[in-house]
């Protein structure tokens, strides 16, 4: 930093300083006695007028407003005080509204602008006072051969500080000096300054007249001079900007033309070279990107792009030559995640490849496998003869694939489930050939089958699966489901202890659709989520209701099943707690029916998450207890409360000898960890009485009651001993059941 700088940074901060002290003065000296509403209006119009009526200086960011005669008005009517406070507000209000409108103004520049007005002010009422200090500030005391005089010095005074100041800064952040600053930017300033004066004088000689003649002689005078002198400078600015367009347009054509002529030569000279190196570049891209564009990049092998192509030129072949048939092979890798999961995604990569290598070495001369994506192979079967040498084949993939791989040291073992399409007259569209084949391999996987051949029925039973969807989509909108309740008998006294809520599909077209056709659906799709907190909520207000019937219904149960999706439900406590609190239902007569198969799959999430439900009062059930995983061990760390024998057990029990060992060995189990048992599917009297003898506590089925509307179900709990009537048989202890002969209680 060089000396000039230095001394300009001095000054511009010395500035800086006596503003402030120039503003505080002002504000120490303020004579509030002048304040009234006059005042208060002639300070709005100073301070905001400015950004409605505002003149741009030519090359520079400076903006005169009118407000430059109402500050010399101040300064005349109501001293220098006051101006100088009306200066500060006026120049930081009209700084801040050009950068709230998006132009850029440093908060420095903000500051430099305020100390500037505040400072000029300060320094042209001090002036007044030094020549005149006999000066009566107002209207009446003062000719006008004095305030003229004022006017004029006041105009000198503005004019000097202010440009100068502003000359100062300029000069500092545009490296020019002092006075040529102030030559070619801030000269034009004192116009400016003077039509101010002129208005100013205007004005004070109109008010002290009360001509009214006057004052619009003053409004329109400074009018027609502000017009002009702003059409003047629209004019400077758009001729400046024109002869600044066209010098730039001149001086970058000739600039082009240089510089064209300068390369003309050298691209004259390397034009040739350049376009054989292009084309044989174009070639070499070309074959690249056909490749990549129909090939697989881990495996290198076809990608499902060429592989389609491959299939409807086949499929070309048939119509042409009626004896050629071939099949398409859909492959999956069957537990592909369990690897990626638990050993990284680059040793699912290494299966990947390897599995690619074997496939590629199985195929015969003229066939085709290509990879798909993730875990899924296809494979082209050229010129069979029939079903059994493609059933052949793939059984020989699969015993190849069997084989483990050797990946990081450790064997692994994978199988795949493949779906087989055999060529066939009704096909005229590869992609409808793939997607069948794609079907095939998804009902192979779901049914744990090694193979399976698409037949017609898989397509349309995909389509059935796909319309349900469909519609059960618009059945939550439309809200077409509804509750039904299946009673649940107290064994000992037969008396209605509760119910179990079930939902039902009242289809607009198909009518009531039974569960088993819905609920897995709703079960893949995700949508038993949100349909379970339905039912539950709709089933607490119901039940909550019949609670209220009689002091003898008070500990109605509701019994409501849980599916396993909710495990990875984060807010499922809050969700339920809110239905709860929402309904005003007692935790306590609520039960969570959840299947073995969904808490063992989820076994130590799952104890966390029964145990959060057990604190808040909600009893917890295993639901089909003996049709799934049945890991005693987990019984005793679950806090289950009931376990319902399914209902494939109480059927069978008066057939088979051994399921009635199992039914008790259940309810003895049961017992021995304190747990309830629920029997469901009772039917007929002799399974109620085998289960009553076996001291099973709560049972459910036909023999009581399908599952019914809940206006069919009022009826069961206005009617309390609705099953009384049942013949009782004698209770024994389950110690000395051995005592009993099987055949009378199992026949």
């Amino acid at each position: 930093m060089n000396i000039k700088d230095t001394i300009i940074k001095i000054a511009t901060s010395c500035l800086i300083l006596f503003s402030a002290i120039a503003l505080a003065y002002a504000l120490f000296g303020l004579q509030y006695e002048k304040f009234d509403y006059i005042l208060l209006s002639f300070a709005v119009v100073t301070i905001f007028f400015s950004s409605i009526l505002q003149i741009q200086l030519p090359r520079t960011k400076l903006h005169f407003t009118i407000s430059e005669a109402l500050i010399f008005v101040a300064i005349l009517i109501y001293g220098g005080e006051i101006a100088v406070i009306l200066a500060c507000l006026e120049s930081l209000y009209c700084s801040l509204s050009f950068h709230f409108k998006g132009i850029n103004i440093k908060p420095q520049t903000i500051i430099l602008n305020v100390s500037i007005s505040v400072l000029g002010t300060f320094l042209t009422s001090l002036a007044v006072l030094f020549v005149t200090p006999d000066f009566h500030f107002g209207i009446q005391q003062n000719t006008i051969t004095e305030i003229t005089i004022l006017l004029s010095l006041m105009t000198i005074v503005q004019f000097v500080t202010s440009s100068l100041f502003m000359s100062l800064h300029d000069s500092q952040r545009a490296k020019r000096t002092l006075m040529t600053s102030w030559r070619e930017l801030y000269f034009s300033c004192l116009a400016m300054y003077i039509a101010g004066a002129v208005f100013a004088g205007l004005i004070i000689f109109a008010i002290s007249q009360f001509n009214l003649i006057l004052t619009l002689a003053a409004i329109v005078v400074t009018s027609v001079v502000y017009l002009i002198y702003r059409n003047y400078l629209e004019d400077v600015k758009k001729t400046s900007s024109k002869a600044e367009i066209a010098e730039r347009e001149r001086a970058e054509a000739e600039k082009l033309r240089a510089e064209q002529a300068e390369k003309h030569v050298e691209e004259l000279q390397i034009h040739i070279a350049e376009q054989e190196r292009i084309s044989q570049a174009l070639r070499e891209s070309k074959e690249r990107f056909r490749h990549v564009a129909f090939h697989d990049g881990l495996t290198d092998l076809p990608n499902r792009n060429y592989f389609s192509e491959e299939v409807k030129f086949v499929l070309e072949k048939t119509k042409i030559m009626p004896g050629f048939r071939f099949a398409v092979l859909f492959l999956d890798l069957d537990r592909f995640k369990t690897v990626n999961d638990s050993l990284g995604h680059a040793v699912g990569d290494r299966l990947i490849l390897n599995v690619g290598k074997r496939l590629k070495n199985a195929i015969r001369k003229g066939d085709m496998v290509a990879r798909f994506s993730g875990d899924e192979f296809a494979i082209l079967l050229n010129n069979v003869k029939d079903v059994e040498e493609v059933e052949r084949y793939t059984e020989l993939i699969q015993k190849k694939i069997a084989v483990p791989i050797t990946l990081n040291g450790r064997q692994v073992f994978t199988t795949v489930s493949i779906g087989i399409v055999m060529s066939e007259d009704f096909y005229e569209d590869s992609q409808d050939l793939l997607r069948d084949a794609d079907i095939a391999m998804y009902l192979a996987k779901e049914q744990r089958k090694p193979y399976l051949i698409f037949d017609k029925s898989m397509h349309t039973q995909a389509v059935s699966v796909l319309q349900l969807d469909t519609d059960l989509r618009y059945a939550v909108a439309r809200e077409e489901f509804c509750v039904y309740y299946q009673p649940i008998i107290d064994l000992n006294t037969m008396r209605l202890k509760g119910f179990e809520a079930l939902m039902r599909w009242n289809h607009p077209k198909r009518g009531l659709v039974a569960p088993y056709e819905f609920i897995p659906v709703c079960e893949e799709t995700g949508l038993i989520i949100p349909m379970t907190l339905w039912i539950l909520r709709e089933s607490c207000t119901q039940v909550k209701k019949w609670q209220d019937y009689s002091q003898e219904n008070r500990n109605l149960m509701i019994s409501v099943n849980l599916s396993g999706k909710h495990f990875s439900q984060p807010d499922l406590i809050e969700q339920i707690w809110k239905i709860l609190s929402e309904t005003d239902f007692n935790p306590s007569c609520l039960k969570l029916e959840i299947t073995e198969s969904a808490v063992m799959e989820n076994a130590e999430s799952a104890v966390l998450l029964l145990k959060q439900l057990k604190e808040i009062g909600i009893k917890l059930s295993i639901d089909d207890f003996g049709t799934g995983y049945s890991s005693l061990s987990y019984l005793n760390r679950f806090p289950i409360d009931t376990l319902k024998v399914d209902r494939s057990f109480v059927t069978s029990m008066s057939e088979s000898t051994e399921n009635g060992e199992l039914v008790r060995a259940i309810i003895t189990l049961s017992h021995a960890l304190g747990i309830e048992v629920v029997a469901e599917g009772i039917e007929t009297i002799n399974q109620l009485h085998q289960l009553r003898i076996l001291n099973c506590e709560l049972g459910q089925g036909y023999l009581f009651s399908r599952p019914v509307t809940p206006e069919e179900a009022t009826k069961f709990v206005t009617n309390y001993d609705s099953w009384a009537d049942f013949a009782p048989v004698e209770r024994v202890n389950l110690p000395n059941i051995q005592k009993i002969n099987k055949v009378n209680y199992l026949n």
